[in-house]
């Protein structure tokens, strides 16, 4: 649990920030709705405003320590997303959210961690699969912060944990199963590879090999597969006419010659 001392400060100076950790959902709703009008200029935010805006949203996370209360705030901070105004935006917020996850990770308990995690995919799901560039580029942000391979400074714990709920964000964001999965899984893979912790390694292994993966492929195959039996139906469908057309116009040959014969 992150210090009274560290964190407290922050909170004091945004009142706004410990609003919306109130359980009054109508002091809630208004500190809500500023913090959307706030995010919602188009012009650029810098990389510090949006990690004050983490750190804040993160103590906001941490205040909450009614069930129901953090239900409904992480899916308020997950719609933030949407809110934002052009992709550098949105993707510096979802970098200074996994910075803060990494910076905080040592005082976070799992079941706010568990609220936050499904932020990513998501956001990127709100946004369609179908952006491979933005795809892209929230993947190298994965890379890059929680499942960088080398950084010290990222805790295992977050890896792990990163890992252990990667195919479950997966399947709560792309219920219809259209999203790249090769392309998603790549920094899993990548990091799998090269990790110098077996443990990690192992981690990474397990998740691949995760059943649930299968409705992608076969999602992917049963498509391929319907496209090429519809062609194949009306290739055989086009063979047969003609093969019947054939037939009739040698019969109708056939038909004069043998009539002709029979010349007045």
């Amino acid at each position: 649990m992150p210090s009274a001392t560290k964190s407290t400060p922050s909170s004091q100076a945004n009142p706004f920030i410990k609003q919306l950790a109130s359980s009054d959902r109508k002091i809630r709703d208004r500190a809500l709705s500023s913090l959307h009008t706030y995010l919602h200029r188009s012009a650029l935010f810098s990389e510090l405003e949006l990690l004050k805006l983490w750190k804040g949203l993160f103590f906001c996370m941490w205040m909450s320590d009614k069930p129901l209360t953090q239900q409904r705030l992480a899916r308020d901070l997950a719609e933030l997303s949407t809110v934002l105004k052009g992709r550098q935006n949105f993707l510096g917020f979802l970098d200074a959210f996994w910075k803060t996850m990494a910076r905080e990770w040592g005082g976070i308990e799992a079941l706010r961690m568990d609220k936050f995690l499904y932020l990513g995919f998501e956001c990127v799901g709100k946004r369609e699969w179908a952006d491979e560039e933005l795809i892209d580029d929230y993947l190298a942000i994965l890379t890059a912060v929680p499942l960088n391979v080398r950084d010290t400074k990222i805790p295992n714990g977050l890896r792990y944990h990163v890992i252990d709920v990667y195919v479950d964000e997966l399947v709560k964001a792309d219920t219809q199963k259209t999203a790249p999965l090769e392309k998603i899984l790549a920094p899993l893979k990548k990091l799998g590879k090269d990790s110098f912790t077996k443990a990690v390694r192992t981690r990474v292994q397990e998740a691949l090999d995760d059943d649930r993966l299968l409705d992608w492929t076969k999602f992917g195959i049963d498509s391929a597969g319907g496209e090429e039996d519809d062609a194949a139906t009306a290739a055989d469908q086009a063979n047969a006419a003609a093969e019947g057309a054939s037939e009739m116009d040698e019969d109708d040959n056939s038909d004069d010659g043998e009539f002709g014969a029979f010349e007045d």
